[in-house]
């Protein structure tokens, strides 16, 4: 497994921890470009672009990020353990809604 593989697991892992919906689309060059994993947790949209320890964000994946930030979804790039406690903390800070009213 490629070590952005192995980042992959543990965020997969860690949302479906949290009952979030996430979507992994796979990339084939037909039509808009995006980031590596879009979801919803509570009602809030997150995207989020994977990368192997010590690697950035591309230009194009910059400019997709800041599209999706504009559109006030949050945006999490993730690489190290310490980005993924980020995004564990950003979860647990979400409040339950009930959707039976």
């Amino acid at each position: 497994m490629t070590p952005e593989g192995k980042v992959k697991v543990k965020v997969k892992n860690l949302l479906n921890a949290y009952g979030c919906y996430h979507f992994w689309p796979v990339q084939t060059g037909m039509g808009a470009r995006t980031l590596d994993c879009l979801g919803c947790h509570n009602g809030r949209s997150f995207a989020i672009e994977t990368k192997a320890p010590g690697k950035k964000l591309t230009e194009q994946q910059r400019a997709i990020a800041q599209r999706i930030e504009d559109s006030r979804c949050k945006v999490f790039e993730i690489s190290t353990p310490d980005d993924i406690v980020s995004l564990e903390h950003w979860l647990r800070s979400i409040p339950q809604i009930s959707l039976f009213v």
